[in-house]
């Protein structure tokens, strides 16, 4: 901003001396009463003089010998930005200095190899003459004639880098260099397809060519039904969203590449590039956000596609301001031409993506540790950081629309819709603008695609998390731009790709703390205007004995009676036990539920040995209740920030997410079956003969009687052959992750669905980092929590019972980690982030005597007597951590 605004400053001081200064005398003119055809004249030429001042100063006299200290082709010369050569060329317009005469003859190079001697020339009449004067004059057309030049293609750059290397001189290509990509109007015109280029010259849009052949890859994109636009000058196009085809955009990709291959081997010529992205960037924002530019000519894209072609755009000289402009301008491109670059840049090499992620994640970087940021200063008000974040989210789409993709969705998923009195309707009018916030992405609904529809991008998810933003993030002030003030400030919740799950789990636990905070308050005002004792709390006392029937049984009334319950907060109250839920007692509730319900024993879901993960039991006697009642035990555990020790496959957390499953999907959940499919698909020999498989599936229930199930019709008749296992292969695998537990998953994701059909879970995470929130991280890093450890009532990090603590949990095998984890915290395994995230707090508990260790596990505290050696207090902490179960008051 700081930069667009002295540039503007600059030129209105330009324009204002231009109109009050003659170009005769130092000072204002003072005539009285000028001629309007005088003042014109003088304002003409006083500006002509500050121009060829200012180009003086940024591209030089092209005499690469020149001794005017004032002009850029001098050796030494240090290059100054477009703000300071302005402020310098007024200075040297009131001084009246020295001005180079354009285009001089240059003089010849000292080479070892060619020596010039004094009677090369000869003069006659003062006219030099003979065949180096030829030379000599003929060079001196062809700069004359790139002059004229106004707009590049890979011939005209060849030609003009021929008479360079002839003339060992680069200055005419570095002015027409920055002359073309200083004008959105010539770079616009510049590097076109061979077809669209003879359009252009044809002049008549009837006859260019509808079907334009093209060798290179192409995709249904966002397509005009009339003819490829041949010029710059083209008609407003009426049907920019109807869909349209890659090949009909103008530039040709491939011929800018070899350019900038030749061109960015040489500093000057990039020095140019650099000043001329500088100078073109605040014109081509202006005109996107006032003049509509691209609506007025679709070509106007092309600007964009051709610089981020440049492979330099991630260096530092680019980063201190020409990257930093060009970003701003890239956001002001309206979701149609965003969603063109996006389908384009999907057809490119994981190489190109990388590179074009490398160059966004670069400038968010730079600027966020050359900046302070804090509570009155936050990343999310850097004009620069946004719009980097906003251009590397077209990378991002463009990484998942170029993997593979399972467009196939789950057409059936429902969410629990749920009905509520009119009083009730009235007390939310006030919450509505809770519920702001971006549910779907503007740029999914243009791209008619899902970021859920991605199973394997081009380039990894890690390489678009940027570390250093997350740092300096403030996610509640983040949260409340993204679910409050959407529209007026920027949220880095509306860019999920760039957080790491940690961070966007602070987010979420935000959005569930305000829904809990909410319902009380509903709860209040109800009792206010009805008179009635409504439970602020989602409150279940259960037995530890019966802990299944009780809880089940409860849930089952709530969502029965009124499921916007489920939304409060939990407390939970073990029976006969002394302990007050602040947290601790969920984790425990939430713990031995799961080993209940997963239990084989009970037959709702089966166990695989080898992959250690639980799969629906398609052959359940449980009826659709139960397995709704286990959906809303994941959704409370999610929604009360609590872990569980569940093994699912990954399939499971996709089909929450509305994905259907996949022969891909197998890999992770039915691995043996998938290996078996692959081979039946990459099998070459007679498949009807070799292996005599029909259409069915085959398996066998809880008591071990086999069931078989037909595919098609008559399939015990059907042979699979070569021409038809494709058909086999989808048919089966779509039996055995979908139709074949279709009962039950329905039921267990309406559940899931009751309590978190307001969050933005869906929005913010992928299947595995779901998966994450409820599991946990498998990585214990004992040393990450010791660093992360606080330590009251007298003890230090330095205290000698606390290094011994630390040494005897380090030698700890894996088990004993996890029993001192459950002991502590609640749960046995790492939150996401990782242990370092946990805040444990250990305090003194007295003098040394024979009292076991005792915890806080609401608060994460272990209270610790100050034990007289390492061996006693080995002994009595693992006594602690093997036989700890229940709750007492201390």
């Amino acid at each position: 901003m700081f930069t667009v605004r002295v540039a503007v400053i600059a030129r209105r001081r330009l324009a204002h001396l231009a109109r009050m200064t003659s170009p005769d005398t130092k000072a204002p003119v003072t005539l009285l009463a000028p001629s309007p055809a005088s003042l014109k004249r003088k304002r003409e030429v006083a500006k002509e003089l500050i121009e060829s001042y200012y180009c003086q100063l940024t591209q030089g006299c092209g005499n690469e010998f020149c001794v005017n200290e004032n002009c850029a082709s001098r050796p030494g010369f240090k290059q100054l930005d477009n703000n300071r050569a302005a402020a310098r060329a007024l200075e040297l317009y009131r001084t009246r200095a020295e001005l180079c005469t354009a285009w001089p003859i240059k003089k010849q190079r000292s080479l070892s190899s060619q020596n010039v001697s004094s009677d090369k020339y000869k003069h006659k009449n003062g006219k030099a003459v003979g065949s180096d004067f030829d030379v000599i004059c003929g060079k001196k057309q062809q700069q004359d004639n790139f002059q004229n030049i106004t707009y590049l293609t890979e011939e005209k750059v060849d030609e003009i880098l021929s008479v360079c290397n002839e003339t060992g001189d680069v200055s005419p290509l570095v002015h027409v260099i920055g002359r073309i990509f200083s004008s959105a109007e010539t770079l616009v015109k510049s590097f076109r397809k061979p077809e669209i280029k003879r359009n252009c010259l044809s002049s008549l849009p009837e006859n260019t060519p509808d079907n334009l052949e093209k060798d290179a890859k192409t995709q249904a994109v966002t397509r005009c039904d009339h003819s490829a636009p041949c010029c710059s000058q083209q008609k407003p196009c009426d049907c920019l969203g109807q869909p349209f085809k890659l090949e009909e955009l103008t530039v040709d990709v491939k011929s800018v590449r070899r350019v900038y291959k030749k061109l960015l081997v040489h500093n000057r010529i990039e020095t140019a590039l650099i000043n001329a992205l500088m100078y073109l960037s605040p014109d081509v924002e202006c005109e996107l956000s006032y003049h509509n530019a691209y609506t007025r000519d679709s070509n106007y894209l092309n600007l964009f596609i051709i610089v981020m072609e440049n492979h330099n755009l991630h260096s530092p000289e680019y980063l201190e301001g020409a990257l930093q402009m060009f970003c701003k301008a890239m956001c002001k491109l309206p979701l149609s031409a965003q969603a063109k670059l996006i389908h384009l840049w999907s057809t490119y090499s994981s190489t190109d993506i990388r590179r074009m992620v490398e160059v966004f994640q670069q400038l968010i970087t730079y600027k966020v540790i050359s900046n302070d940021y804090s509570c009155r200063n936050l990343v999310n008000e850097d004009d620069v950081v946004v719009a980097a974040a906003k251009c590397l989210k077209l990378v991002y789409f463009a990484n998942l629309l170029g993997g593979m993709l399972t467009i196939e969705n789950d057409d059936e998923e429902t969410s629990q819709e749920t009905s509520e009195g009119s009083l009730h309707q009235n007390l939310l009018i006030e919450d509505t603008r809770y519920k702001k916030g971006p549910r779907v992405d503007p740029l999914e609904k243009e791209l008619n695609f899902k970021a859920i529809d991605c199973c394997r991008p081009v380039v990894a998810y890690d390489e678009f998390v940027n570390e250093s933003l997350n740092n300096v993030l403030a996610m509640d002030k983040d949260y409340i731009f993204f679910k409050v003030d959407s529209e007026k400030k920027f949220s880095f919740l509306t860019c999920p790709f760039l957080l790491t799950p940690y961070t966007k789990s602070q987010g979420l636990y935000y959005d569930n703390r305000i829904r809990m905070f909410s319902e009380r308050r509903i709860t209040v005002l109800y009792n206010l205007v009805q008179g009635q004792q409504v439970q602020p709390y989602l409150r279940l006392k259960v037995r530890r004995d019966h802990i299944i029937d009780d809880a089940l049984v409860r849930l089952e009334m709530i969502a029965t009676e009124n499921p916007s319950d489920l939304k409060k907060q939990l407390y939970v109250e073990f029976e006969g036990e002394q302990g007050v839920d602040e947290g601790g007692v969920s984790k425990e509730f939430f713990q031995l539920v799961v080993e209940e319900i997963f239990n084989p024993d009970i037959g709702m879901f089966a166990y695989d040995s080898q992959t250690k993960l639980f799969w629906f039991n398609p052959t359940s006697f449980e009826n659709d209740g139960q397995f709704t009642l286990i959906g809303i035990v994941l959704g409370l555990a999610i929604y009360n920030h609590c872990i569980l020790d569940v093994h699912f496959p990954m399939v499971v957390y996709r089909k929450l997410m509305g994905k259907k499953g996949t022969l891909e999907d197998l890999a992770d959940s039915h691995p043996i079956l998938y290996r078996s499919l692959k081979d039946i698909l990459e099998y070459e020999g007679n498949l009807e003969e070799d292996m005599m498989i029909t259409f069915q599936v085959s398996y066998s229930d809880l008591f071990g009687v086999p069931i078989i199930h037909n595919l098609k019709e008559n399939s015990d008749e059907i042979p699979v052959t070569n021409q038809n296992k494709k058909e086999f292969v989808q048919l089966y695998t779509n039996y055995i992750l979908n139709q074949s537990v279709e009962k039950q998953f329905r039921a267990f994701s309406r559940g899931f669905q009751m309590v978190t059909n307001e969050s933005p879970l869906k929005y913010l995470f992928r299947p595995e980092e779901i998966e994450q929130l409820i599991c946990g991280s498998r990585n214990l890093d004992f040393h990450a929590l010791e660093e992360a450890t606080e330590y009251d009532g007298g003890f230090t990090k330095e205290s000698r019972i606390v290094r011994d603590f630390w040494g005897i949990t380090h030698s700890l095998p894996e088990e004993q980690k996890r029993q001192f984890l459950q002991f502590t915290t609640g749960s046995d395994r790492a939150p996401v982030g990782g242990l370092g995230k946990i805040k444990l707090i250990i305090t003194k508990n007295g003098p040394d005597s024979d009292r076991l260790p005792t915890t806080h596990t609401c608060f994460n505290v272990l209270l610790l007597p100050d034990y007289s050696s390492k061996d006693k207090l080995k002994e009595r902490l693992l006594k602690a951590i093997t036989y700890s179960k229940g709750f007492g008051m201390l």
